[in-house]
């Protein structure tokens, strides 16, 4: 790590400075400090957690589900992040918050789980850094399925009508999801973390690339096969996002404001464009996420392909998505569904303009979104498994 004149500290993991320097100016610092800044009021809960044992876990799960208010004697940690998460800042529509993140669920499941994969998680896993530490933690290699479903179980109680609400699904599981980014950093931290060379444990960068691996990138695969955003829906979509980022523990200063496709990838270039290419743990990820993806589509009622069909489409979509370079860094090779993609677009962008048109049909869609992924999250309500691994590292 080197400093110079007071600038922030450099891990190695940053790449190509000068050049984006160029582009962004004084937001290459920020990105420098957000890299070595972890989450300061879950970092504390989970060493409450490792202190105090059941008592401080049961009143953060309370508290998520009650309310602060209706947990005695809670433990400071404790009470300081819900007193945080349930402080809602005045930037937040509760309009948005009732309706839930529509533009989401009116995409259909097959494509909404084509993006997940080929586009979301594909673009996470291409951090060589969050890679190491996905690898490291022996979980998603070896539960790659498991670890797609809980993931995609998460973000469907995130996205509902009214999900984000305090002590719905989609906030406690919210609260949990970060509480887990505490409980990987510690792990990390006391398993010999190298932060001079990867900035620290899931960093306030990282998670801003998660947040726009909810955001941006799977939209800008949708679009590559039709499904285009007005910039009213981008609006939407972005600002109902804001909030979880504010639940995730994500710095401010890295997505208020961004209300469209154009000012998220500027964000987004100032992230990739200063990491390193992905690496053998981000393609073995990539892999294990693949093959779990792919079983997935090809179970589903009515599907159309087998689970080689279904990959050739991911992987068609995934090299449209990332490009070249990024493909083969990932080890995703070429498809047979590439020079299909373009009629496959045209069709998708005719039916989606349908929808627009009749009425009710974009309506019936979303709800059609919103009962599907109901049933997902019926299947965790009550489940303890984020807080299994918040409480096992």
């Amino acid at each position: 790590m080197t400093t110079s004149n007071g600038a922030p500290p450099v891990p190695g993991r940053a790449v190509g400075l000068a050049a984006a320097r160029t582009r962004h100016g004084d937001d290459v610092d920020l990105l420098l400090r957000m890299l070595q800044t972890g989450d300061p009021l879950a970092d504390a809960v989970v060493a409450e957690f490792d202190e105090l044992g059941a008592p401080a876990r049961e009143a953060l799960q309370r508290g998520l589900v009650a309310g602060r208010a209706d947990v005695p004697d809670v433990p400071p940690a404790v009470d300081a992040l819900l007193a945080q998460v349930e402080t809602v800042p005045g930037w937040v529509s509760p309009e948005l918050l009732d309706t839930g993140d529509r533009i989401s669920l009116a995409v259909p499941p097959h494509w909404n789980h084509l993006a997940f994969a080929g586009g979301s998680l594909t673009h996470t896993y291409s951090s060589p850094s969050m890679a190491r530490l996905l690898v490291g933690t022996g979980r998603l290699t070896a539960t790659a399925p498991r670890r797609l479903a809980e993931t995609g179980m998460w973000a469907a109680a995130a996205t509902l009508p009214g999900g984000l609400r305090r002590g719905a699904p989609g906030y406690v599981q919210t609260v949990q999801v970060r509480l887990l980014h505490a409980r990987v950093r510690a792990s990390a931290t006391r398993h010999g973390w190298d932060a001079d060379r990867w900035g620290a444990p899931v960093n306030q960068a990282d998670v801003a690339r998660t947040w726009l691996d909810f955001t941006l990138v799977p939209f800008t695969l949708l679009a590559g096969i039709g499904h285009h955003l007005t910039a009213h829906e981008q609006s939407r979509l972005y600002r109902y996002w804001w909030y979880v980022g504010h639940l995730l523990g994500l710095d401010e200063r890295l997505f208020l404001g961004i209300e469209d496709h154009e000012r998220a990838r500027t964000l987004l270039d100032l992230l990739d464009s200063t990491a390193d290419a992905p690496d053998a743990n981000s393609r073995a990820l990539v892999e294990a996420l693949y093959t779990a993806a792919t079983a997935d589509l090809a179970a589903a009622p009515g599907s159309p392909m087998d689970a080689a069909g279904w990959r050739d489409l991911l992987h068609a979509v995934a090299r449209s998505c990332h490009g070249e370079e990024v493909a083969a860094a990932l080890g995703i090779p070429e498809s047979p569904f590439t020079p299909l993609l373009p009629l496959l677009a045209a069709g998708e962008a005719t039916a989606r303009h349908h929808r627009r048109q009749v009425p009710g049909a974009m309506r019936q869609a979303e709800e059609d979104g919103i009962a599907a992924r109901r049933g997902l999250v019926a299947v965790v309500t009550g489940s303890t498994a984020f807080q299994d691994h918040i409480t096992h590292p």
